[in-house]
């Protein structure tokens, strides 16, 4: 499998993480230092700390088992369609150019699916805390419950509970507070969360 990866270049990947001999999670890790290519996850164990662990990892998806060919079929399409989307919308808000959103200081790359602190550092993201803050930054200043996070963040998040949604606002949260300032994250008790900043769009 390795090899005919490292051989021709895949479209997406569907990995077991219980793979004979050696460790699905040590084998996304390799594939994540080399690659951007969109991994679906497949095991046995479905629990939530599962889901959740294969999320926060960066998964582009989690599939537990059993599941039918049609569902793993329309999943595999749904995280294709979401790459063509978003570099679509990319090119179209922009003219074709990089596609660059700012907030706080901070400029989030669309196209290039990267986030830079107000000192130019890049910060590193899973896939689901960049699809999470992609979430915020389309509907900033506007309240989302967590079903709706879930709704609009449907590709990594489609199995999740509010838990897993929390989690992940936490550690983003956590990331972009790291340069200093407050998240631009609040928490709208009993409700759910709000991106407070202004959003511009280069």
């Amino acid at each position: 499998m390795w090899v005919a990866l490292e051989g021709e270049p895949a479209d997406l990947v569907v990995l077991d993480i219980m793979l004979p001999g050696t460790s699905g999670i040590e084998l996304f890790r390799r594939l994540r230092r080399q690659s951007d290519v969109p991994i679906i996850f497949v095991s046995a164990r479905g629990s939530e700390e599962d889901r959740v662990l294969g999320l926060e990892l960066g998964a582009d998806d989690y599939l537990a088992k059993p599941f039918s060919t049609r569902e793993l079929v329309a999943r595999i399409g749904a995280v294709l369609r979401r790459g063509t989307t978003m570099g679509s919308d990319s090119a179209g808000e922009t003219g074709g150019r990089s596609g660059d959103i700012r907030f706080d200081g901070w400029t989030v790359s669309m196209a290039r699916r990267e986030l830079h602190s107000p000192s130019g550092a890049m910060v590193d993201l899973t896939g689901a805390e960049f699809d999470l803050l992609a979430t915020f930054i389309g509907q900033p200043q506007r309240v989302l419950g967590r079903e709706r996070l879930i709704e609009l963040s449907r590709t990594r998040l489609g199995d999740s509970s509010d838990r897993s949604v929390d989690v992940l606002v936490s550690r983003l949260r956590r990331k972009l507070s790291a340069a200093g300032g407050p998240a631009p994250i609040v928490t709208v008790r009993g409700v759910g969360y709000m991106f407070r900043a202004e959003v511009e769009r280069a």
